[in-house]
């Protein structure tokens, strides 16, 4: 036997403790993710009990039917609000594997903005979301909120104070492109630096107080996560005008309702 076929499983030995590897850096930095939100998250389910527990007693204390009516309102508001975070954030912890499925980018976002809305507000960041057309890629649903958070995340760390976010959903009908920009009004990045952010290990900013960021693996992730959706990931930054990062995924048609609920049972 030839060395050349000798080392031949060695290589492929060699790509699936790569591929092995890949898979646990990606799974550690959506807990790291989730670690970056955890204070906001359990803040926001103080909030939701403190509804429920005083609306209750109010409930208890009147027999007005017009206050008891509004009371329950205010319950069943808060229990929802409870239940989309809660659904939020096992959507985005647990492990989908690899599957593709054509999704709505709006609601793909929606998803992703009710896990970050109390960490935005509490660090005096405004969020504003736009929708131009109705775009669906075929995407690996939990993966793609992965980008979005980190990109999310990195977008708040460069407002030190407060400012606004922008992000922007357009069906790129020309280009066949379903497309979501991510702005923020931040520090920016320096033109010398915009050529190697997406470089593993290469970071232009500290851990911050939390020890999230810093390791420079964050937008190398992001960058494979959306090539392997055979997508593109763009960056425009100008320091003092702050970052936007664009993400591209070929545009495909929504799913009737039929596929829909074929793919939830399959999920399922």
């Amino acid at each position: 036997m030839s060395q050349e076929a000798q080392s031949q499983p060695n290589v492929e030995e060699l790509q699936a403790q790569i591929d092995e590897l890949h898979e646990q850096l990606m799974q550690a930095q959506k807990l790291g993710s989730v670690g970056t939100l955890a204070s906001s998250i359990t803040h926001e389910f103080n909030n939701i009990l403190t509804t429920v527990i005083n609306y209750s007693k109010m409930g208890l204390r009147h027999k007005d039917p017009a206050i008891r009516e509004k009371a329950f309102t205010k319950i069943l508001n808060a229990g929802q609000r409870a239940a989309k975070i809660t659904t939020g954030m096992l959507s985005y912890a647990r492990n989908k594997g690899d599957r593709r499925d054509p999704f709505s980018l709006e609601q793909l976002v929606s998803d992703v903005m009710i896990l970050v809305e109390k960490d935005l507000s509490s660090h005096r960041v405004n969020h504003h979301v736009d929708v131009i057309g109705n775009p669906h890629a075929d995407v690996n649903t939990g993966q793609i909120q992965q980008v979005l958070l980190n990109l999310i995340i990195n977008a708040r760390q460069a407002m030190d104070g407060g400012g606004n976010l922008y992000i922007t959903i357009r069906e790129n009908t020309e280009e066949q492109l379903a497309e979501i920009s991510v702005k923020d009004s931040g520090s920016g990045i320096p033109a010398e630096k915009i050529r190697e952010i997406f470089e593993p290990f290469y970071s232009t900013k500290e851990a911050d107080d939390q020890g999230q960021g810093g390791t420079g693996l964050g937008l190398s992730l992001c960058r494979k996560i959306v090539e392997s959706h055979n997508g593109r990931i763009r960056v425009e930054s100008a320091v003092g005008r702050g970052t936007a990062f664009i993400l591209k995924f070929p545009l495909v048609a929504a799913p009737s309702i039929a596929d829909t609920v074929a793919a939830m049972q399959k999920a399922g």
